[in-house]
């Protein structure tokens, strides 16, 4: 599975974004999926993650309740969506999946992701 994450750019504060993680080689429907960022200067972190049933989800507290996780229809692509941004939210985002036998599985730590995708850069301005 080769996956490919877009979608970042620069925006304003309180601004809204949409990024896009698209799998090739095969689509991510028994996958579990993250999202996770690094800031400059520090640690890559959680972000958001889900398992391959659509109902199960889970956030950082920072961006809880701002960010959503979702699948499209055709289970090749995951998206993040980003609303009420703030300048600590810049950083690079990256995308990870992993085969999951339960559709409830989904994992908060990197270990576990097998995949991952290249990064997309989002920038916060105040």
């Amino acid at each position: 599975v080769q996956l490919q994450a877009s979608g970042g750019g620069l925006v304003q504060a309180g601004g809204s974004l949409t990024l896009s993680c698209t799998a090739s080689g095969r689509t991510l429907d028994t996958y579990a999926v993250g999202w996770f960022r690094q800031a400059p200067g520090k640690e890559r972190q959680f972000v958001a993650a889900g398992g391959w049933n659509a109902g199960v989800t889970h956030y950082a507290d920072s961006i809880k309740g701002r960010f959503i996780i979702s699948r499209d229809k055709d289970k090749t692509t995951v998206y993040l969506q980003m609303n009420t941004l703030t300048p600590d939210d810049t950083a690079i985002y990256y995308c990870a999946a992993v085969f999951t036998v339960y559709s409830g599985t989904y994992y908060k730590e990197e270990g576990p992701y097998k995949y991952w995708g290249q990064g997309t850069l989002v920038t916060v301005s105040s």
